[in-house]
Protein backbone atom coordinates (compact mmCIF):
# COMPACT_ATOMS: atom_id res chain seq x y z
CA UNK A 1 0.00 0.00 0.00
CA UNK A 2 3.48 2.45 0.53
CA UNK A 3 6.24 2.12 -1.36
CA UNK A 4 9.46 4.64 -1.06
CA UNK A 5 12.41 4.23 -2.74
CA UNK A 6 15.32 6.14 -2.35
CA UNK A 7 13.68 9.10 -0.80
CA UNK A 8 15.52 11.89 -0.34
CA UNK A 9 14.85 15.65 1.09
CA UNK A 10 17.02 18.39 2.42
CA UNK A 11 16.30 21.77 4.33
CA UNK A 12 18.80 24.72 3.30
CA UNK A 13 21.32 21.73 3.39
CA UNK A 14 20.61 19.83 6.45
CA UNK A 15 19.57 16.43 5.42
CA UNK A 16 16.26 15.29 6.44
CA UNK A 17 15.68 11.81 3.99
CA UNK A 18 19.52 10.24 2.69
CA UNK A 19 17.74 7.75 0.76
CA UNK A 20 15.23 6.19 2.54
CA UNK A 21 13.34 2.86 1.59
CA UNK A 22 10.41 1.70 3.25
CA UNK A 23 7.17 -0.74 2.17
CA UNK A 24 3.94 -0.92 4.09
CA UNK A 25 1.52 -3.88 3.38
CA UNK A 26 -2.67 -3.17 2.89
CA UNK A 27 -4.43 -3.72 6.25
CA UNK A 28 -1.18 -3.44 8.03
CA UNK A 29 0.12 -1.11 11.30
CA UNK A 30 3.51 -0.05 11.04
CA UNK A 31 6.08 1.88 12.61
CA UNK A 32 8.66 4.63 12.08
CA UNK A 33 10.87 4.60 15.45
CA UNK A 34 13.40 7.09 15.99
CA UNK A 35 14.61 9.89 17.76
CA UNK A 36 13.95 13.46 17.30
CA UNK A 37 15.70 14.53 13.72
CA UNK A 38 15.66 10.84 12.68
CA UNK A 39 13.13 12.19 9.45
CA UNK A 40 9.98 11.00 10.30
CA UNK A 41 7.86 14.05 10.13
CA UNK A 42 9.37 14.68 6.79
CA UNK A 43 8.50 11.30 5.39
CA UNK A 44 5.08 11.82 6.57
CA UNK A 45 4.44 14.97 4.76
CA UNK A 46 5.69 13.90 1.32
CA UNK A 47 3.87 10.59 1.71
CA UNK A 48 0.37 12.76 2.51
CA UNK A 49 1.33 15.08 -0.17
CA UNK A 50 2.41 18.20 1.77
CA UNK A 51 6.10 18.32 1.34
CA UNK A 52 7.56 17.61 -2.26
CA UNK A 53 10.75 15.46 -2.18
CA UNK A 54 14.18 16.30 -3.78
CA UNK A 55 14.70 13.01 -5.40
CA UNK A 56 13.52 9.04 -5.06
CA UNK A 57 10.11 7.27 -5.56
CA UNK A 58 7.01 7.60 -2.84
CA UNK A 59 3.42 5.39 -3.81
CA UNK A 60 0.76 5.36 -1.48
CA UNK A 61 -1.66 2.57 -3.15
CA UNK A 62 0.04 2.86 -6.37
CA UNK A 63 -0.13 6.59 -6.77
CA UNK A 64 2.71 8.69 -7.04
CA UNK A 65 2.65 11.66 -4.70
CA UNK A 66 4.14 14.24 -6.68
CA UNK A 67 2.61 13.06 -10.43
CA UNK A 68 -0.42 12.02 -8.89
CA UNK A 69 -1.14 14.40 -5.70
CA UNK A 70 -5.24 14.28 -6.11
CA UNK A 71 -5.28 10.43 -6.39
CA UNK A 72 -3.20 9.98 -3.07
CA UNK A 73 -5.42 12.68 -0.97
CA UNK A 74 -8.33 10.62 -2.15
CA UNK A 75 -6.73 7.73 -0.26
CA UNK A 76 -5.37 8.98 3.35
CA UNK A 77 -6.26 11.00 6.28
CA UNK A 78 -3.45 12.72 8.43
CA UNK A 79 -3.40 13.10 12.54
CA UNK A 80 -0.38 15.09 12.92
CA UNK A 81 1.40 16.32 15.97
CA UNK A 82 -0.83 18.88 16.82
CA UNK A 83 -4.31 18.53 17.80
CA UNK A 84 -6.31 20.58 14.96
CA UNK A 85 -9.77 20.57 16.55
CA UNK A 86 -11.70 24.11 17.06
CA UNK A 87 -11.97 24.77 19.90
CA UNK A 88 -15.33 26.76 19.61
CA UNK A 89 -17.33 24.22 18.15
CA UNK A 90 -18.52 20.64 20.14
CA UNK A 91 -17.13 17.41 18.88
CA UNK A 92 -19.47 16.81 16.83
CA UNK A 93 -19.72 20.24 14.88
CA UNK A 94 -16.15 19.50 14.45
CA UNK A 95 -16.48 16.03 12.97
CA UNK A 96 -19.43 17.56 10.84
CA UNK A 97 -17.41 20.72 9.50
CA UNK A 98 -14.59 18.04 8.46
CA UNK A 99 -17.22 15.71 6.52
CA UNK A 100 -18.58 18.87 4.82
CA UNK A 101 -15.46 19.89 3.88
CA UNK A 102 -15.00 16.36 2.26
CA UNK A 103 -18.05 17.69 0.40
CA UNK A 104 -19.71 14.78 2.06
CA UNK A 105 -23.45 15.40 2.06
CA UNK A 106 -24.56 16.89 5.69
CA UNK A 107 -26.80 13.96 6.56
CA UNK A 108 -24.40 11.85 6.01
CA UNK A 109 -21.28 13.50 7.87
CA UNK A 110 -23.13 14.01 10.45
CA UNK A 111 -24.29 10.13 10.88
CA UNK A 112 -20.47 9.49 10.26
CA UNK A 113 -19.85 11.63 13.22
CA UNK A 114 -22.41 10.20 15.69
CA UNK A 115 -20.71 7.03 14.61
CA UNK A 116 -17.09 7.97 15.30
CA UNK A 117 -18.06 9.62 18.74
CA UNK A 118 -19.01 6.58 20.05
CA UNK A 119 -16.25 4.39 18.46
CA UNK A 120 -14.03 6.92 20.32
CA UNK A 121 -16.12 6.95 23.70
CA UNK A 122 -16.84 10.92 23.26
CA UNK A 123 -20.48 9.68 22.51
CA UNK A 124 -21.21 11.77 25.92
CA UNK A 125 -19.41 14.32 25.34
CA UNK A 126 -20.28 15.04 21.79
CA UNK A 127 -22.45 18.43 22.78
CA UNK A 128 -19.71 19.71 24.86
CA UNK A 129 -17.69 22.65 23.48
CA UNK A 130 -13.90 20.85 22.81
CA UNK A 131 -12.36 23.73 24.58
CA UNK A 132 -13.23 21.93 27.38
CA UNK A 133 -12.15 18.60 26.18
CA UNK A 134 -9.05 17.05 28.15
CA UNK A 135 -5.61 16.42 26.39
CA UNK A 136 -6.64 12.49 25.64
CA UNK A 137 -10.39 13.62 24.39
CA UNK A 138 -8.74 16.08 22.18
CA UNK A 139 -6.53 13.53 20.71
CA UNK A 140 -9.23 11.00 20.08
CA UNK A 141 -11.68 13.54 18.28
CA UNK A 142 -8.31 14.96 16.19
CA UNK A 143 -8.27 10.82 15.24
CA UNK A 144 -11.92 10.83 14.84
CA UNK A 145 -11.64 13.44 12.07
CA UNK A 146 -8.77 12.07 10.33
CA UNK A 147 -11.53 9.12 9.60
CA UNK A 148 -14.22 10.77 8.68
CA UNK A 149 -13.45 9.92 4.66
CA UNK A 150 -12.61 6.05 5.82
CA UNK A 151 -9.33 6.15 4.33
CA UNK A 152 -7.55 3.71 3.40
CA UNK A 153 -4.27 4.66 4.77
CA UNK A 154 -3.64 6.49 7.70
CA UNK A 155 -1.15 8.61 8.38
CA UNK A 156 -0.51 9.04 12.47
CA UNK A 157 2.58 11.45 13.19
CA UNK A 158 3.39 10.61 17.33
CA UNK A 159 -0.49 10.05 17.98
CA UNK A 160 -0.09 10.06 21.58
CA UNK A 161 2.73 12.81 22.13
CA UNK A 162 1.83 14.53 25.98
CA UNK A 163 -0.99 11.75 26.70
CA UNK A 164 -0.86 10.05 29.99
CA UNK A 165 -0.56 6.90 30.33
CA UNK A 166 -4.21 5.81 30.75
CA UNK A 167 -5.07 8.23 27.72
CA UNK A 168 -2.03 6.34 25.40
CA UNK A 169 -3.38 3.09 26.52
CA UNK A 170 -7.39 4.49 25.23
CA UNK A 171 -5.62 5.66 22.10
CA UNK A 172 -4.04 2.11 21.20
CA UNK A 173 -7.27 0.11 21.66
CA UNK A 174 -9.27 2.43 18.98
CA UNK A 175 -5.83 2.70 16.74
CA UNK A 176 -5.81 -1.16 17.16
CA UNK A 177 -9.40 -1.80 15.97
CA UNK A 178 -8.70 0.26 12.58
CA UNK A 179 -7.41 -2.40 10.58
CA UNK A 180 -10.09 -4.81 11.31
CA UNK A 181 -11.67 -2.36 8.72
CA UNK A 182 -9.07 -2.40 6.52
CA UNK A 183 -7.32 0.72 7.09
CA UNK A 184 -3.58 0.63 6.52
CA UNK A 185 -1.40 2.65 8.98
CA UNK A 186 2.19 4.21 9.50
CA UNK A 187 2.50 5.96 12.94
CA UNK A 188 5.50 7.53 13.99
CA UNK A 189 6.60 7.30 17.61
CA UNK A 190 9.37 7.65 20.15
CA UNK A 191 7.63 5.39 22.37
CA UNK A 192 9.08 1.81 22.14
CA UNK A 193 6.16 0.43 24.00
CA UNK A 194 3.54 2.29 21.63
CA UNK A 195 5.80 0.57 18.52
CA UNK A 196 5.86 -3.03 20.56
CA UNK A 197 1.94 -2.52 21.18
CA UNK A 198 0.47 -1.73 17.71
CA UNK A 199 3.00 -2.70 14.82
CA UNK A 200 3.13 -5.49 13.03
CA UNK A 201 6.20 -3.98 11.67
CA UNK A 202 9.42 -1.68 12.80
CA UNK A 203 11.71 0.10 10.49
CA UNK A 204 14.17 2.26 13.07
CA UNK A 205 15.29 4.94 11.29
CA UNK A 206 18.16 7.54 11.92
CA UNK A 207 19.90 10.33 10.00
CA UNK A 208 17.02 10.00 7.12
CA UNK A 209 18.23 6.35 6.77
CA UNK A 210 15.91 3.33 7.41
CA UNK A 211 18.02 1.04 9.56
CA UNK A 212 16.56 -2.22 9.94
CA UNK A 213 12.73 -3.21 9.39
CA UNK A 214 11.00 -6.33 11.02
CA UNK A 215 8.42 -7.35 13.12
CA UNK A 216 9.25 -5.99 17.10
CA UNK A 217 10.54 -9.84 17.95
CA UNK A 218 13.22 -9.79 15.57
CA UNK A 219 14.06 -6.13 15.83
CA UNK A 220 14.53 -6.89 19.43
CA UNK A 221 16.92 -10.57 18.76
CA UNK A 222 19.27 -8.29 17.19
CA UNK A 223 20.08 -6.89 20.37
CA UNK A 224 21.22 -10.11 21.36
CA UNK A 225 19.37 -12.81 24.32
CA UNK A 226 17.74 -12.31 27.86
CA UNK A 227 20.02 -11.23 30.63
CA UNK A 228 19.76 -12.69 33.93
CA UNK A 229 20.42 -9.44 36.71
CA UNK A 230 21.21 -10.58 40.23
CA UNK A 231 21.35 -7.60 43.17
CA UNK A 232 23.44 -7.95 45.78
CA UNK A 233 22.58 -7.43 49.30
CA UNK A 234 26.25 -7.32 49.96
CA UNK A 235 28.73 -5.59 47.43
CA UNK A 236 31.44 -7.65 49.42
CA UNK A 237 29.93 -10.64 47.45
CA UNK A 238 30.22 -9.21 44.16
CA UNK A 239 33.10 -11.57 43.27
CA UNK A 240 31.42 -14.87 44.61
CA UNK A 241 28.48 -13.75 43.05
CA UNK A 242 30.34 -13.26 39.33
CA UNK A 243 32.79 -16.82 39.77
CA UNK A 244 28.59 -18.56 40.10
CA UNK A 245 26.99 -16.53 37.18
CA UNK A 246 30.08 -17.01 35.32
CA UNK A 247 28.54 -21.22 34.84
CA UNK A 248 25.87 -19.46 33.49
CA UNK A 249 26.90 -17.41 30.62
CA UNK A 250 30.09 -15.23 29.63
CA UNK A 251 31.00 -12.06 30.71
CA UNK A 252 29.29 -11.04 33.75
CA UNK A 253 29.48 -7.10 33.97
CA UNK A 254 29.23 -5.60 37.21
CA UNK A 255 27.24 -1.81 37.64
CA UNK A 256 26.83 -1.02 41.76
CA UNK A 257 25.41 -3.50 43.08
CA UNK A 258 24.22 -5.39 40.31
CA UNK A 259 25.40 -8.23 38.60
CA UNK A 260 24.37 -8.83 35.07
CA UNK A 261 25.22 -11.91 32.26
CA UNK A 262 23.29 -13.05 29.33
CA UNK A 263 21.47 -16.32 29.58
CA UNK A 264 19.96 -19.07 27.68
CA UNK A 265 15.53 -19.17 29.19
CA UNK A 266 14.88 -21.18 32.08
CA UNK A 267 18.07 -21.07 34.70
CA UNK A 268 16.42 -18.66 36.65
CA UNK A 269 15.79 -21.46 39.04
CA UNK A 270 19.28 -23.01 39.14
CA UNK A 271 21.00 -19.73 39.35
CA UNK A 272 19.03 -18.80 42.62
CA UNK A 273 19.62 -22.40 43.89
CA UNK A 274 23.33 -21.65 43.33
CA UNK A 275 23.46 -18.28 44.43
CA UNK A 276 21.75 -19.49 47.91
CA UNK A 277 23.86 -22.44 48.16
CA UNK A 278 27.02 -20.48 48.10
CA UNK A 279 25.39 -18.12 50.87
CA UNK A 280 25.56 -15.09 48.20
CA UNK A 281 22.41 -12.87 49.70
CA UNK A 282 20.42 -11.21 47.46
CA UNK A 283 17.51 -8.64 47.04
CA UNK A 284 16.52 -8.98 43.66
CA UNK A 285 16.63 -11.07 40.43
CA UNK A 286 15.34 -10.88 37.33
CA UNK A 287 15.14 -12.09 33.64
CA UNK A 288 15.68 -9.20 31.25
CA UNK A 289 14.63 -9.60 27.84
CA UNK A 290 16.13 -7.44 24.82
CA UNK A 291 13.74 -4.31 24.32
CA UNK A 292 13.65 -1.85 20.93
CA UNK A 293 15.84 0.64 22.63
CA UNK A 294 18.23 -1.97 22.70
CA UNK A 295 17.77 -2.80 19.10
CA UNK A 296 18.12 1.04 18.78
CA UNK A 297 21.32 0.96 20.72
CA UNK A 298 22.95 -2.25 18.39
CA UNK A 299 21.99 -0.84 15.57
CA UNK A 300 23.11 2.93 15.84
CA UNK A 301 25.13 2.93 18.98
CA UNK A 302 23.00 5.56 20.74
CA UNK A 303 19.86 5.59 22.49
CA UNK A 304 16.36 7.00 21.49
Amino acid sequence: MIRVEDLRKSYRGTTALDGLDLEVAEGSVAALLGPNGAGKSTLIRILATLLRPDSGRAEVGGFSVTAQPYRVRALIGLTGQFTAVDDLLTGHENLVLVGRLYRLSPAKARGLADDLLDAFDLGEAAGRRAGTYSGGMRRRLDLAAGLMTRPRVLFLDEPTTGLDPRSRRTMWSAIRRLPERGTTILLTTQYLEEADHLASAVTVIDRGRALATGTPEQLKARAGGARAEVVLADPRQTAAATEIMTRYGPAPTVEGETVTVPVAEGVLPDLLRDLDAAGVSITGLALRRPTLDDAFLALTGGDL
